[in-house]
């Protein structure tokens, strides 16, 4: 038989008071997958975090976390972790004392000094937690998470305050976890982190989800892109660039031409470029796929 899903939401609502957080939500992550959320401030991210990790129950739906109900009880499913509105920590204590006292609640013997290096806080350990940054705390809140091991894991904003190099070292976690069959569940506001690290996203708006899939369909849905253009030879470019079929020239300064197209007509294009011996140095969206469809899906729906 095949695995259960990781997760599998169908028809949840939940209300606070008069304010619908989530209406009639229908979700399916595969395990080993790294699966993003993304949409507008009060879409509902936050709150189907939440009941992933039991932080509060459903109205309505149900949810199911590898094939088990998740119950009415406050209680997080075994093998999930996580946090949602940044990890909860003792400012008081070291970053190893954090992590001996949620073992200790937790009644488990942890690998405390493993979990540290595959942070990166190996060398901070025995710092206290209220001179951490904050890029630091959300790392320290990701060792914690990772104490009991979970296969499935919940992170809001995991790469809040992170520099490049702490944020490429959180992607290297995130994605070794992927690899080894557990699954991540992510909400971030940064389209390239999502873009970086997600085989599969869903995009809500005021409580519903406008979109989940894979990447790929949605830039195959997103119609025509912006493109950044920037070749060997502009001058012997642009006659190519203005005549080519399916592709319109928006912009151009004198260096970089900004066109419009599908992107089979802008495969054609380097195609022709390349006979013409021009170079292509950079081809790019101005606008990331998932960040023009985020636009127009939660503009449309707001």
């Amino acid at each position: 038989m095949d695995a259960p899903l990781a997760v599998r939401a169908r028809g949840i609502t939940k209300c606070f008071g008069d304010v619908v957080a989530l209406d009639g939500i229908d979700l399916d992550v595969a395990p080993g997958q790294i699966h993003g959320l993304v949409g507008p401030n009060g879409a509902g991210k936050t709150t189907l975090l939440g009941l992933l990790l039991s932080l509060a129950v459903a109205d309505e739906g149900r949810l199911e976390i590898f094939g088990a109900p998740v119950g009415r009880a406050l209680a997080a499913p075994g093998g999930v972790a996580g946090f949602v509105d940044g990890p909860g920590l003792y400012p008081a204590l070291t970053a190893r004392q954090n992590l001996a006292a949620l073992a200790a609640l937790r009644g488990q013997a942890a690998a405390i000094g493993d979990v540290l290096e595959e942070v990166g806080l190996t060398d901070v350990a025995d710092d206290r937690v209220r001179g951490f940054s904050l890029g630091m705390r959300q790392r320290l809140g990701l060792a914690a998470a990772l104490l009991t091991e979970p296969r499935l894991l919940v992170l809001d904003e995991p790469a809040n305050g992170l520099d490049p190099a702490g944020k490429k070292h959180v992607h290297g976690v995130l994605n070794r976890l992927a690899a080894g069959g557990a699954t991540v569940v992510l909400s971030s506001h940064r389209m390239d982190d999502l873009e970086a690290l997600c085989s599969e996203v869903t995009i809500l708006a005021t409580g519903r989800i406008v979109f989940t899939g894979p990447l790929a369909k949605l830039s195959a849905e997103n119609g025509e892109l912006d493109y950044r253009l920037r070749t060997s030879d502009p001058a012997a470019a642009r006659p190519l660039v203005a005549d080519a079929p399916g592709v319109r020239l928006a912009d151009r300064d004198d260096d970089v031409f900004v066109v419009r197209a599908l992107v089979p007509a802008l495969d054609e294009l380097v195609l022709r470029l390349a006979k013409d011996g021009i170079a292509v140095r950079e081809l790019a969206p101005v606008v990331s796929p998932l960040e023009a469809a985020f636009l127009a899906l939660t503009e449309v729906n707001r």
